[in-house]
Parts: C-alpha cells; structure tokens; sequence
C-alpha cells in the first residue's frame, strides 16, 4: 500500500511512542497530586510544555494542551472572542476566511447562534489565498477576532499569515492561525509570524490522536470552554494527558527540515499527473503551497470513484478533509475558489510525509492515470 493521506493522519513515530510509554505505565499519576507520582507526571509535563514552547518561540505559560487541533480551534475562536465582548459589549464581530476548517468556522457560527456575533468572511482568489487587500475590507472597529489558517488541509495553499497578522495587529484586533497542517513543514515562530494565538495538533506529526496545543500570548484574555478544577492555568480544566503532551513535545523535536526535497517530489508528481490525466487540474496554489500536497480535479469523473479504484491499486488517498469523508456535497473550500460544482465533486487529495520516495509516487502517478482512466471508460459518476 502507498499511503498518501498525511493531510488526515499519520502513523506514530517510534520515537514518540518510546518517550510517551513510561507513562501509560509505571509513571501513571496525576500531574495535580501531592506525592512522587504525581510530582513525576507534573516534572513531565512542565517538561514537555517548555520543548512545545522552544518549537514556537514562545513561553512556556502560553501554551494550553487539548485533546486536538479542534479544541485548540474552538478555544481560541469561543475563547478569544467572548473574554473581548465581556470585556467590550461593542465587540461583536469575528472575521474568518472562507476557505477555513469546520472546527473555525462552526466555532464561529456558535457565537453567531448564542452569542449574537456577526461572522465576516474574507474571500479567497482562485488559489484559495486571503489578499491582504480582502482583510483590510472586512475589518471593523467591532471585530474581535480574525483567524485564518496558515495552509490549506484541502488544496495545500499557504497563506500569507505575517502580513495577514500584521493587518489585524494595526487594528489593535488579536489574530489567531490554525496551523494543524502547517506544523511541521512551515515555520511556526510565533515572534516572527505575529500571531497572538496559534492551534496545532500531535496526530500530523507522528504523534497519536487526541493531543494538541493552543498558544495564545500572554496578554490576550481567553475565556474558558471547559470548567473544573482550573488545569493548564485555567484555561482548560480536566486532569492533563501527560503521555500526550509527552508525545507532541517530542514529535515536534523531531521535525527536520525536508520541505525543499519533499516539495521536489510533490512538483515531479505533479506534472506526472498532468501530463497523464487529460484535462487534469491542479487546486491550490502553483507555487504558494504546502510540500507535501497535491490535490487535482478530474472532469468528467466522480472523486468517490476515482478514490476507489485507486485503492484497488494500492494506493490510498482521499477527496479532501477527513472531516467531510462520505459527504456527496461539493467542497466548500473548492466552491469558494470559484470551481464549479460539479468540477469540484470530482477532486482527489494526495498527502505525504517526509518518508515518501520518488519510487512511491511515480508508482502512484501511474495508478491515477490508470483509475481516472477506468472512471472515464466506466462511465462511472
């Protein structure tokens, strides 16, 4: 099997699992308990909060652990923006992109439901890029929060976050990034990107599902979502995933610099697939994009079909956001890049990690030419 759905998951890393098991096992306590194990759980995940901190320049006070990359979106966007109406009733105002992960944009339709919000959506161009031209449009003296994804799960597009940033910073209103694909494969310094909250999550980067992180700076106000005990600082209670946070720590201290080779790869697996697939198409942006994706629609075909015959030969990929798997809608994230519908229903996402060899995905270029080519003699849409 050729594996190319990073974008969803990836298989933990050996080294991760090695420095989480001592406590699934022996070193079990509870980080809030008054005696050695639970001292020894607490040294591990002050431990594991400073080498989370050192990945994304930033103290180790200002980071939050979660379950994921969702809850690290829902307590930023809830978070952020009801402490500034609490603090300010005028500011009821969130701006998003329109090319966000659900965890962002359903975040934002609560506090449109229940909190009587406004959601302001910035449009992308034809690569699925925010101009800071289209931020600078939607912004008001009454927005709370901006928050738009640092790299595309779909299409791969990068977008320009600094600059992005940098806006909302001059209007005095905090930005926050949702960095779940991004991490590891594009710089996360908080300093330099000028973020003033950042989500990211273990499972993209060899470490298990169910642990993330939330940065948000020191002087930006977060109203907690989960009530309790008053954990990590009280901004999120509930008694900490030690192995968890033991993981992300340690997956992100592995994360090497291989864009350049990786992104080589991706561009010859590209044109493979272009010249192959008659009337293929490439999403995302030509050059703007993450390394490790690339994602294509293939007219004529239905996407679901394509998928399916692609796995019978060995290859595994998928239509786009795990999220939205089984759903026979057009993505939405394509829709707002201006690709019709019915173009949009026939997309495939190919995702890898930094393991991937010429080899694989010459081997997998081949595959899609064979399978969109038995779509399109099957008839099958």
């Amino acid at each position: 099997m050729i594996f190319l759905d990073a974008a969803a998951t990836t298989p933990v890393r050996r080294e991760v699992l090695e420095a989480m098991w001592p406590y699934l096992t022996g070193e079990f306590g509870n980080p809030s308990s008054h005696h050695s194990l639970g001292e020894s759980a607490a040294a591990a995940l002050a431990t594991a909060r400073t080498a989370t901190s050192r990945a994304l320049n930033c103290r180790p006070a200002e980071i939050t652990f979660t379950s994921g990359g969702t809850e690290a979106d829902n307590l930023a966007v809830k978070g952020i923006a009801l402490a500034r109406q609490a603090a300010d009733p005028a500011l009821n105002r969130v701006v998003i992109s329109a090319v966000e992960h659900p965890a962002v944009e359903e975040s934002a339709r609560y506090l449109e439901r229940f909190h009587g919000f406004t959601v302001d959506i910035v449009p992308v161009d034809g690569f699925g890029q925010v101009t800071p031209d289209a931020l600078a449009a939607v912004l008001r003296p009454e927005t709370a929060l901006v928050s738009v994804m640092y790299a595309n799960n779909e299409v791969g597009t990068v977008q320009p976050i600094r600059q992005l940033a940098g806006l909302a910073r001059e209007s005095g209103i905090p930005f926050h990034t949702d960095a779940v694909q991004a991490a590891g494969w594009l710089p996360l310094d908080t300093k330099i990107l000028g973020v003033d909250a950042m989500s990211i999550s273990g499972h993209k980067l060899g470490a298990p599902k169910g642990n993330g992180a939330l940065f948000v700076r020191s002087r930006t106000r977060v109203e907690p979502l989960l009530h309790g005990g008053g954990q990590e600082r009280g901004r999120r209670s509930g008694t900490e995933n030690v192995a968890g946070a033991v993981a992300l720590a340690t997956a992100l201290s592995l994360v090497r610099p291989e864009q350049e080779h990786v992104a080589a790869l991706r561009d010859e697996f590209i044109r493979e697939v272009l010249a192959g697939v008659p009337g293929a198409q490439l999403t995302g942006h030509p050059l703007e994009r993450l390394p490790s994706v690339a994602s294509f629609c293939f007219p004529g075909t239905s996407g679901e079909s394509v998928l399916l015959e692609l796995e019978r030969q060995g290859v595994v990929c998928s239509s786009g956001s795990a999220c939205a798997a089984g759903s026979d809608a057009a993505s939405p994230v394509l829709l707002a890049m201006g690709i019709r519908s019915e173009v949009a229903q026939t997309a495939v996402r190919f995702s890898f990690d930094a393991a991937v060899t010429a080899a694989e995905l010459h081997e997998a270029a081949a595959a899609v030419r064979n399978a969109v080519g038995s779509v399109l003699t099957l008839g099958i849409r």
